[in-house]
């Protein structure tokens, strides 16, 4: 006598061919059939690559979003009548409204359709940059108001798109995916420089920067709407799986999760020193070597406005050139060394820190008795300073990469926006104040001299070598729990109705699994 299977319920298989006398639900087999599950979802491989250009597309506008005021800075101080300290606070109040909102769109992303909330973001920051070029002079705080709206945009982009990418392609594809999309950080950051100054040279008003903007913000807005899908959230770890209709945890729980997933919590740390040696080589590197070639004797001391716009433009140059190949250099090699060792981008990142720990202390060190006048032949100190900032640009895809393969897919808009605000608020939020509070300190017992000034901005430059020294061992550390956090994910994509595993659940599972096996074995 065959034994009976369960009923398959509404909605359940209706044409399967049954035995006269037999139960229902009993094949002619005489065997059960197989629960029923959703089809998978999937989509052409030539639309995932459509939808990834779009993305890439809007990320290299958000980040000339990041940096067209300074492109136009001197024009908005004469306009508003805005002092050097407050025009600071320009960048001050935009990254901390990011820092606000990004947890709440870590929170949408986890949540509510992705491609809706991609849109409000793009709706909202394109609004506030077009509005802010119409303010008068009369209202500056409008302006200061304006900016945060748009760092408040941003926010949602920042937090929400690699998770996109990374449910649109498996795990090689995602890494060049990545890389690309990690490209255009540094284009994004140089064009928006170029085309503010450019379009205010070209138009004789500083607003049209602005104003040109929300165009291509709207060709952005469309082209999301029409080509780029929203995928189920872990649509590539599911395999085969649908992904929508699990059991939603809270935002407390995905928090707890994070805090034990050790290697999200050890690389986010790594990125934090990432981001605070960027933020001060950004701020006072071209400072730097301005005093550098003043010492040298090859530029006149400014004592008015220390500071050189060759400068800054030759930093922004090396720094858009060297995140380029950095990028891809750092990709290829994690995607190729992956193949013999998982820990591969772990220790790639940890590689290419310790090895820019002394290329800048070198950097550092050469540059009062080492620097050409020509930036075509460069010194010693260039090239380390070049090196340096190469070996940092390896890494940012493959630590997006490391995010997405160690954190269960609906908490990865919230593991984003987590690694975003510890990063930015312990890292380039506070490493240029840091930097400057240490050379003012060490000035302050010295001859006030131009050498002196250069010294003490020298060895306040020296924290970075080591916070970039801890960033590599954070990595290391990562490394020792990628394997088991990665195994973790894959546990979570097999039971998709369980909520948010976390590493003592992992652990109980397994006891569970053991002993049933145990029990199972004749």
């Amino acid at each position: 006598m065959s034994a009976e299977c369960p009923d398959p319920g509404p909605g359940g298989p209706q044409s399967q061919s049954l035995r006269p006398g037999r139960h229902y639900g009993t094949l002619v087999s005489g065997q059960c059939p197989p629960p029923s599950t959703p089809a998978p979802w999937s989509l052409p491989r030539w639309r995932a690559y459509v939808a990834a250009a779009v993305l890439c597309y809007i990320n290299l506008l958000n980040y000339m979003n990041w940096f067209i005021i300074a492109g136009v800075l001197l024009d908005v101080q004469k306009f508003f009548w805005i002092s050097d300290s407050n025009a600071g606070l320009l960048q001050t109040v935009f990254i901390g409204c990011l820092l606000l909102s990004a947890p709440l769109f870590g929170y949408l992303g986890d949540r509510h359709s992705r491609k809706a909330t991609l849109s409000f973001g793009i709706l909202l920051w394109s609004g506030a940059g077009l509005s802010s070029s119409f303010i008068s002079p009369k209202y500056p705080w409008l302006f200061f108001l304006s900016r945060g709206v748009v760092g408040t945009g941003t926010a949602s982009y920042s937090t929400i798109a690699p998770t996109v990418l990374g449910d649109l392609f498996v795990r090689e594809q995602r890494t060049r995916v990545l890389a690309i999309f990690y490209i255009f950080i540094p284009v994004g950051s140089g064009l928006g420089y170029v085309l503010g100054s450019a379009v205010a040279e070209l138009t004789g008003n500083w607003r049209w920067a602005l104003r040109i903007m929300p165009c291509l913000e709207a060709v952005a807005l469309i082209l999301l709407i029409l080509l780029v899908p929203d995928p189920p959230r872990g649509a590539t770890e599911k395999q085969g799986e649908e992904a929508t209709g699990t059991l939603r945890s809270s935002w407390c729980e995905d928090i707890r999760y994070l805090g034990r997933n050790w290697s999200f919590m050890w690389s986010t740390l790594g990125v934090t020193s990432m981001a605070f040696v960027t933020g001060a080589l950004g701020f006072w590197a071209p400072k730097f070597l301005f005093e550098a070639r003043v010492v040298h004797g090859l530029q006149l001391p400014d004592f008015q406005e220390p500071g050189s716009s060759q400068d800054s433009l030759i930093f922004g140059i090396l720094t858009v050139v060297t995140g380029i190949i950095g990028v891809i250099l750092g990709a290829e090699a994690a995607r190729r060394y992956k193949k013999v060792n998982p820990r591969a981008e772990p220790l790639i990142c940890a590689s290419s820190l310790l090895a820019a720990a002394p290329c800048l202390y070198l950097a550092l060190i050469l540059a009062p008795t080492t620097l050409l006048a020509s930036y075509v032949s460069e010194g010693p100190s260039e090239v380390f300073l070049a090196l340096g900032e190469l070996l940092l640009s390896c890494n940012w895809a493959v630590v997006a990469d490391i995010l997405l393969s160690v954190v269960v897919p609906r908490c990865r808009g919230t593991a984003e926006a987590l690694q975003i605000t510890v990063g930015h608020v312990l890292g380039d939020a506070g490493s240029p104040y840091l930097t400057g509070l240490i050379s003012s300190a060490l000035r302050a017992r010295r001859l006030d001299s131009y050498l002196q000034r250069f010294l003490s901005l020298q060895q306040s430059f020296l924290c970075c070598a080591f916070v970039i020294t801890l960033g590599g061992g954070c990595f290391l550390l990562t490394a020792l729990y990628l394997e088991k956090d990665q195994a973790q994910v894959q546990a979570q994509a097999q039971q998709p109705d369980t909520g948010t595993l976390d590493s003592k659940d992992m652990e109980s599972q397994g006891l569970l699994s053991g002993i049933s096996a145990s029990t199972e074995d004749p």
